[in-house]
């Protein structure tokens, strides 16, 4: 396999630099395959969401399409994949952020009964309000 740091998939998917998106694409694209393939963490994943927010002004609906065309790249393989499906269904049926929604469908995975949290827009997606 291949780690992909957050930065090599920012110039994949936002094609914004035309040196560092070639090389980004030809990595992806053609030297990552079923025998090699690109390697994307939880914290890449996170990252990701992140700097798409924040530098990209995306959307939650560009989040979820940038978060299914990475899980779909068959030439990747998403760290905890299915968690990160679990993740993006509770992030776009709430207002939770993307990173309280993993935190939340990691801790159910690893057998947690709750998740408690401050952050009340987290407690509406799931997690449990401590007061």
């Amino acid at each position: 396999m291949i780690g992909l740091d957050t930065n090599v998939l920012v110039r994949y998917i936002a094609q914004d630099d035309a040196r560092q998106s070639r090389l980004a694409t030809q990595l992806i694209e053609e030297t990552c395959n079923a025998a090699t393939p690109g390697f994307v963490s939880l914290v890449v994943v996170v990252e990701l969401v992140w700097v798409s927010e924040s530098c990209y002004a995306a959307t939650r609906a560009d989040i979820a399409d940038i978060i299914r065309r990475i899980l779909g790249i068959r030439k990747l393989v998403v760290q905890e994949a299915e968690i990160i499906w679990k993740t993006l269904r509770r992030y776009e049926a709430s207002r939770a952020d993307f990173a309280d929604c993993l935190v939340e469908q990691l801790a159910l995975a690893a057998g947690c009964t709750d998740v408690m949290t401050f952050d009340k827009a987290a407690a509406k997606a799931g997690m449990r309000l401590l007061k």
